[in-house]
């Protein structure tokens, strides 16, 4: 029988070169640390340990893993190690810093620049009916980054506004890939589907031969499509069989461009050819000047609000 939960290590645990101060995040793949460095300078390390597979004993020093499920948890820990290695590569104000990454404690970890701010989805909870303007500057700005993890033949593969990092200065910022965990996912069917309903693309659950740049555009046209709705689209998997989602062009007409509109639904196609297939082509539209706001009210009119489908994230 598989590990049901894992222990994160504790206050104060010296990791390398590296204080634990709290776990402040993680999941079913994962957990995230703050910790310090021999300087004193905060950073964030994630720590490679999904909890289908491991659980951490008592010391935090070693993991207990069942002969089963020792073969899948380290092709994860290679996939999870190798992301890291391409991740660290990366330089990009719109990415996630990778600045280290190591094996220790019968796992990987990834150390990566710690920081403040707050993400997407908190604004989108606070702030029902984001702007265009900011619409289109987050989401250029983010493509940006994009553009470079595409180019270094790296897959996002759960692109959400809770993965999108807002800065003080309103610069967005890209983080928690999860190309390694839908390597893992590929390789266990008894592990639980580790992306995101409303966000990840038709082919993330049935066709992953088929995953490529289309795929992380489905997750940037549903990231848009929530911050206008409040929620995400429908689950693709649910599209597929039945399409109830409403389309921006419908749902939001009136609140915001056509062009903008158009552009969310053009992203959003279930086929994956017949979305933009690159994301320099969805940067260009985004980077058009938006026009007059149609309206200053706050949308989110209560007949649309019925029939979209609360928040997931």
């Amino acid at each position: 029988m598989a590990p049901h939960s894992s222990q994160g290590l504790a206050h104060g645990y010296q990791l390398l070169n590296y204080r634990i101060a709290r776990q402040i995040g993680g999941g079913g793949f994962s957990l995230v640390y703050l910790a310090y460095d021999e300087h004193d300078q905060p950073v964030a390390i994630k720590e490679y340990l999904p909890n289908g597979l491991v659980a951490r004993r008592e010391d935090s020093s070693t993991l207990t893993i069942t002969d089963d499920n020792l073969a899948t948890f380290r092709y994860g820990m290679k996939c999870f190690f190798e992301e890291g290695r391409a991740l660290a590569r990366i330089v990009h104000p719109n990415v996630i810093r990778v600045v280290n990454f190591f094996r220790a404690n019968e796992t990987v970890y990834m150390v990566m620049q710690y920081e403040r701010g707050k993400t997407l989805q908190e604004h989108i909870q606070t702030n029902r009916g984001v702007r265009e303007s900011m619409i289109r500057r987050v989401f250029a700005d983010l493509l940006s980054g994009l553009r470079v993890v595409h180019t270094h033949k790296l897959l996002h593969l759960d692109i959400k506004p809770s993965n999108i990092y807002i800065r003080g200065d309103g610069t967005p910022l890209l983080i928690d890939f999860g190309a390694a965990r839908q390597t893992l996912t590929s390789q266990q069917s008894t592990l639980s589907p580790m992306y995101t309903p409303g966000f990840a693309a038709p082919e993330q659950y049935t066709n992953r031969e088929k995953l490529g740049p289309w795929t992380d555009i489905y997750a940037i046209g549903a990231s848009m499509y929530a911050c206008m709705a409040g929620a995400p689209p429908q689950a693709a998997d649910a599209r597929v069989t039945g399409d109830k989602m409403v389309s921006a062009a419908k749902a939001f007409a009136g609140e915001y461009s056509d062009q903008i509109l158009e552009t969310v639904d053009w992203c959003l196609k279930l086929l994956y050819l017949d979305r933009p297939q690159s994301v320099f082509t969805l940067q260009k539209i985004l980077m058009q000047k938006a026009p007059p706001a149609l309206r200053t009210k706050p949308r989110f009119i209560e007949s649309i609000k019925r029939s979209l489908y609360k928040p997931i994230l």
